[in-house]
C-alpha cells in the first residue's frame, strides 16, 4: 500500500506541491482579511483587495516548482517580497513563502546556495526591522534564530537526503557487479561445457567412421555383420546429432587445440571417482537402484560432473570427520541423482561463490533437467538433480 502511495506521488509531483501549498495559499487569503480592516496600517490602501490577492499569487504559485528548480523559486519569491518592501507593504503572514523557499534550496542543493539563501532571508528580515521596530538590531536575534532552525532543518533532509542516494547507489553497482560475475561465470561454464560435449560429438563421429569402414569391407563376406555395423552407424548418429542440437547457443573457445578426440567419463567411470575421492579421505556410501538402461554419453558426462563437483564441495566445505553418501536411481524416463553428506550444511560457503552451482544447473538446463542444491534440516548438505534420458531437443 505504502508502495504503491509513494509511486503514485512520484508521479503526480507537481499536483502533490501543489497541494502542499495549500496552508500558504490560505494564509494569503488571511493576510487579504487582515489587511483589508486597517489598510493604511499595512500600506495596503494604494494596491486594494485585487492587488494583495494578486501579491499572495506571486508569492505563492512560483513556490509549486520549488522541487524542480528550488533556486529560480526562492530568488522570485524573494524578489517579490523586495518590491513589496519598496512600495510600503508590510509584512503579512503570505510572506512565509520566503521561509518556504529558503528551506527548499537548503534541502536540495549544495551548501553554497543554501548559505547564499540564508543571507538573503537575513537581509530581508533586517530591511523589515529597520522600517517597523525602533532598534532593529535589538529585535533581530529573535527572528533569525527562528530562520535558522528552519535552515539547518533544510539541511539536514539535504545530508539525509545525499546518504540515502549513496546507499542505494552503492547498493546498485554491487547488485551489477555481482550480476556481471554470474554471467562471466555462466559464459566461463558454457564454454567448458561445450568444448567437452565437442569432445563427445566428435567421438561419436570417430566410431561412425570405423562401423562405416567395417560395413564397407564385411559387406561382401560378411552381411550380417555388416547389417550391425550399418545399425551401429544409424544409431551413433542420431545420437551425435542430438548432442549437437543441445551446442546450439552454447558458446565454444575457437582455438581448442587440436589432437585425437578421446571420449569424456561417463556412468563406467563413477566408480572409478568414488574410489578416488574415498583415497582422499572422504568416506562415501555408492548406491545404485532401477533398472538400469542406456544413457546417452553427453548425459553420461552431465551425471558425472555433477556427482564430481558434489563430493568436491563437500572435501573443501564439509569439515572434520564428514560422510558423504551418492546415489544413483534409474526411473523409466530418467536418471535421480542424490549427494548428501553430514557435514557443515548452511556454515560452509560453497562451490565457489556459487559458480559450482551455476555449472550444475547449465549442465542439466541442457537437458532439460533439474537441479536443487540447499543444507539438510539435520545438518549437512545435499544436492540432488533429475535427467531426463533419452530426450531429443
Amino acid at each position: 500500500m505504502f508502495g504503491r502511495l509513494r509511486a503514485w506521488k512520484r508521479r503526480h509531483s507537481l499536483l502533490v506541491d501543489t497541494l502542499a501549498l495549500t496552508p500558504l495559499a490560505l494564509l494569503g487569503l488571511l493576510s487579504t482579511r487582515i489587511s483589508s480592516t486597517a489598510p493604511e496600517a499595512y500600506g495596503t490602501s494604494r494596491v486594494g483587495t485585487v492587488g494583495l490577492l494578486l501579491l499572495s499569487a506571486m508569492l505563492v504559485v512560483p513556490l509549486i516548482w520549488r522541487r524542480k528548480y528550488p533556486v529560480v523559486a526562492f530568488a522570485v519569491v524573494a524578489l517579490v517580497s523586495f518590491v513589496q518592501w519598496v512600495v510600503g507593504i508590510t509584512v503579512l503572514p503570505v510572506n512565509a513563502a520566503v521561509l518556504v523557499g529558503m528551506y527548499g534550496v537548503a534541502a536540495r542543493r549544495p551548501l553554497k546556495w543554501a548559505i547564499a539563501a540564508a543571507v538573503v532571508t537575513e537581509i530581508g528580515i533586517f530591511l523589515w526591522l529597520l522600517r517597523t521596530a525602533d532598534s532593529a538590531l535589538d529585535q533581530w536575534p529573535g527572528p533569525t534564530v527562528f530562520i535558522v532552525s528552519i535552515w539547518v532543518s533544510g539541511i539536514y533532509r539535504n545530508m539525509r537526503q545525499r546518504y540515502v542516494e549513496s546507499l542505494v547507489e552503492r547498493a546498485e553497482r554491487a547488485e551489477h557487479e555481482r550480476d556481471q560475475q554470474a554471467r562471466i561465470a555462466t559464459a566461463a561454464e558454457r564454454t567448458r561445457i561445450a568444448r567437452e560435449l565437442h569432445d563427445v560429438v566428435a567421438h561419436n563421429v570417430s566410431v561412425m567412421v570405423v562401423q562405416a569402414d567395417g560395413a564397407g569391407y564385411a559387406i561382401d563376406t560378411d552381411p550380417e555383420q555388416a547389417r550391425l555395423a550399418v545399425q551401429a552407424v544409424s544409431s551413433t548418429g542420431r545420437q551425435a546429432l542430438a548432442e549437437m542440437r543441445r551446442l546450439v547457443g552454447v558458446l565454444r573457445d575457437d582455438r581448442t587445440s587440436g589432437g585425437e578426440y578421446a571420449p569424456q567419463p561417463g556412468l563406467e567411470q563413477l566408480a572409478d571417482l568414488i574410489e578416488q575421492v574415498r583415497a582422499s579421505g572422504l568416506p562415501v556410501d555408492f548406491t545404485r537402484s532401477g533398472p538400469q538402461h542406456e544413457v546417452p554419453d553427453g548425459e553420461q558426462l552431465v551425471i558425472y560432473r555433477i556427482i564430481q563437483e558434489a563430493l568436491t564441495n563437500t572435501l573443501k566445505h564439509g569439515g572434520p570427520s564428514v560422510r558423504a553418501s551418492v546415489r544413483v536411481e534409474y526411473g523409466a524416463h530418467d536418471v535421480t541423482l542424490t549427494v548428501s553428506d553430514d557435514g557443515r550444511g548452511a556454515s560452509a560457503a560453497r562451490a565457489d561463490d556459487g559458480h559450482g552451482l551455476i555449472g550444475m544447473r547449465e549442465r542439466v538446463g541442457m537437458y532439460g533437467g533439474t537441479v536443487h542444491a540447499a543444507p539438510r534440516p539435520g545438518g549437512g548438505f545435499q544436492v540432488t538433480a533429475r535427467l531426463p534420458i533419452g530426450q531429443t531437443t
